[in-house]
């Protein structure tokens, strides 16, 4: 695939996951996909199995959209800035809901083979998220 095609694989998966459409990680996601900086919830499991349960109960608990902002491709590696949006309406493990807004942003480094997300490396906003939950109180 060229580094183009990857970048809409990547797109097409943050929109898909937007969608609520989580049938579509089979065809998007490598069966075995390795995900290098998982939640941090207990029982979600590996592979695209674990992806598509932790989607699942984040869909579930906070539903939203993800703005990709960047977008950088060079072989099989596609890096995605973005900003993550949703209301906390659901409850998340240690975290009831509250019903606030919640934005996050992140980094994501994808790595493609065969046509599917195969591996994925992130760096996200968790203390902001954290803190938004209630989870974390804010410093002053």
């Amino acid at each position: 695939m060229s580094t183009e095609e990857n970048k809409q694989l990547v797109r097409r998966f943050y929109r898909e996951i937007d969608a609520g459409n989580l049938d579509a990680m089979d065809e998007l996601v490598a069966e075995d996909y390795v995900d290098h900086s998982p939640p941090p919830f207990p029982g979600l499991g590996t592979g695209r199995e674990g992806l598509k349960r932790a989607f699942r109960l984040f869909w579930k608990a906070t539903p939203g959209t993800h703005e990709i902002e960047d977008q950088v491709a060079e072989g099989d590696r596609v890096v995605t800035r973005l900003t993550a949006r949703g209301v906390h309406r659901g409850d998340l493990p240690g975290a009831p809901a509250t019903g606030r807004p919640l934005t996050m942003t992140g980094t994501v480094i994808h790595r493609i083979e065969n046509g599917r997300l195969a591996e994925k490396w992130s760096d996200k906003d968790l203390l902001a998220f954290l803190q938004q939950l209630g989870v974390i109180p804010h410093l002053r």
